[in-house]
């Protein structure tokens, strides 16, 4: 399938080089074939791809930041990056985050009117039950705040089954999904971006607000516990779970939450509608962790020669929810990212700019390490006050960027953060500039289906920490495979997801793009710096309207 791009490509001339093989780098679009043919030949006969997703997922497990096993990846990525001959491979502070978390056992069984061992894991940030605790169940539904008197005194050493019931369907279509032709045909169709919402910030904000109140609410009236149904599209044994309580050491952590089945949460729901008493068993061992607030990033390196002072970067996010094993979300990226910075020393290259791998922490709870990142090393972003509260994605940029000397030094970053998926092509974020570029760098990789090009900007992953400082940064697009209907942020996001073949495509990609960008005579090209967004109406963080 031919390359899908939105312009004529560029010509190209030869750079100087550093090495043999590297001689041969061209510059600006030119890309170096015998280069892209040994970092293929590495790939696909002797990759290390899997065995680094191995050890990751299997060997160290869920990585929840701040959590022990995260502070395992943290040491483990930073030692095998140095085996793997990197230099200066360290572990960096983004700044406070707050408490770990982690939990060894989850157990909740019915006991009466039958008995039975039912599917739940704990919300992270919420305590444990200090040993099995027994109660009735009690059906709670809550929306608003207005709700709370209907329940007031009544829920003390209950559990609650709390949320709404809904219809499990048959699955009609196969869940592994690869992008077909006309699918990327459309995703290269660029989409005007909408308005922001101020509705949707309302809603955020009611939201964010409500769960603090309700939070509050479980604290003072004392149930045992809190069963949830997993949200959809989970059935079938699938459970989605992410967070609870807070991390931060000064707020309410509510009573113990879990997540359950919907299969089994239908169970317990239709029992209770027909007016039959269920008691439940719940145990929960959970820990937290308050020896170390700071999150860290991994970061290391591959020196350049006579543009050293430049940098290319590539990374992914090590973090992960703790329900599976953070296998497609996202130890895929961070062992692609490792693979390709293997691949490269493996072949000897000599980059010309100073390759730069980071693998970051506190992507779930907002991109936390890598804003801290960026803050810290390329650009301040000025905030309003009144956004204070907001989550730091959320809030506007305030005043014009505050750039920092290393601002100006880097080329670009690329990330992989969407699953096991092979490369399919990626997202420019509206940069025209790079499009005859990365439309040469991907001509070597037509056969192993990287075809697409789209000017669209997408979201929700650490690139766009990057972007947001001026900095070119990119995200793949990638088959989607089962990443919204099974792995992500699930119990099922463990390594028997990961696709082999897909892997190594991505990290010949990977490698391939880092090699190009580091070896051309000119840094990539910039798009205009972020300019101030106008001032916009903070919602109140009490208002509970529905």
């Amino acid at each position: 399938m031919p390359i899908k791009a939105a312009s004529e490509k560029s010509k190209a001339k030869t750079p100087p080089a550093s090495a043999a093989s590297d001689a041969k780098a061209a510059d600006h679009n030119q890309v170096d074939l015998d280069m892209v043919t040994r970092i293929r030949q590495e790939e696909f006969r002797h990759s290390q791809v899997m065995s680094i997703m191995s050890d990751l997922a299997d060997g160290i497990g869920p990585r929840l930041t701040n959590s022990p096993n995260m502070r395992k990846a943290n040491a483990w990525t930073r030692d095998t990056l140095t085996k793997f001959g990197l230099e200066n491979a360290h572990l960096e502070p983004w700044g406070p985050f707050g408490r770990g978390w982690a939990y060894e056992l989850s157990s909740v069984r019915m006991l009466s009117p039958d008995r039975a061992q039912l599917l739940a894991l704990p919300k992270a940030w919420t305590p444990g039950t200090d040993g099995p605790v027994r109660g009735k169940v009690i059906r709670v539904k809550i929306k608003t705040k207005k709700d709370f008197d209907k329940y007031r005194g009544k829920l003390k050493a209950a559990i609650l089954l709390f949320g709404d019931d809904r219809e499990i369907k048959p699955h009609s279509a196969a869940e592994l999904t690869r992008y077909s032709e006309k699918e990327l045909d459309d995703i290269h169709q660029y989409e005007i971006p909408r308005e922001r919402s101020d509705s949707a910030l309302a809603e955020r904000m009611r939201r964010t607000a409500f769960a603090k109140d309700l939070t509050k609410f479980l604290d003072e009236e004392k149930p045992l516990a809190v069963i949830e149904e997993t949200r959809p599209p989970g059935d079938g044994g699938t459970i989605f779970v992410q967070g609870g309580g807070s991390y931060k050491k000064d707020e309410p952590i509510g009573p113990p939450f879990v997540v359950m089945s919907a299969e089994h949460f239908g169970r317990i729901s239709r029992l209770l509608a027909r007016k039959q008493d269920v008691e439940v068993e719940v145990n929960v061992k959970a820990d937290f962790y308050d020896d170390d607030a700071n999150g860290y990033n991994t970061v290391a390196e591959i020196p350049g020669t006579d543009l050293k002072d430049q940098i290319v970067m590539l990374g992914g996010h090590l973090d992960s929810w703790h329900g599976g094993t953070g296998a497609t979300d996202n130890g895929a990226g961070c062992a692609v990212a490792m693979e390709a910075v293997r691949l490269l020393k493996t072949l000897g290259v000599k980059p010309r700019r100073t390759i730069r791998i980071a693998l970051w922490s506190g992507e779930e709870e907002g991109l936390l390490g890598s804003r801290g990142y960026v803050k810290e090393h390329f650009a301040v972003r000025p905030e309003d006050p009144d956004e204070a509260k907001l989550p730091e994605f959320m809030r506007r940029l305030a005043g014009p960027l505050q750039l920092k000397p290393e601002q100006s030094k880097v080329s670009a970053y690329f990330n992989l953060d969407n699953g096991t998926g092979k490369i399919r092509g990626i997202h420019l974020q509206e940069n025209a500039a790079v499009e005859p570029i990365f439309s040469k760098w991907m001509e070597p990789f037509q056969d192993l289906g990287m075809t697409t090009l789209t000017m669209r900007n997408t979201g929700g992953t650490d690139h766009l920490s990057f972007d947001a400082a001026g900095i070119p940064g990119f995200q793949f697009i990638q088959d989607e495979i089962e990443y919204d209907t099974r792995t992500h942020h699930s119990n099922l996001d463990v390594y028997e997801r990961i696709q082999r073949e897909d892997m190594m495509q991505a990290s010949a990609i990977m490698a391939s793009f880092i090699y190009n960008a580091a070896m051309r005579d000119e840094m990539l090209p910039r798009k205009p710096l972020p300019t101030p967004e106008p001032k916009r109406e903070v919602p109140k963080e009490g208002d509970d309207s529905e």
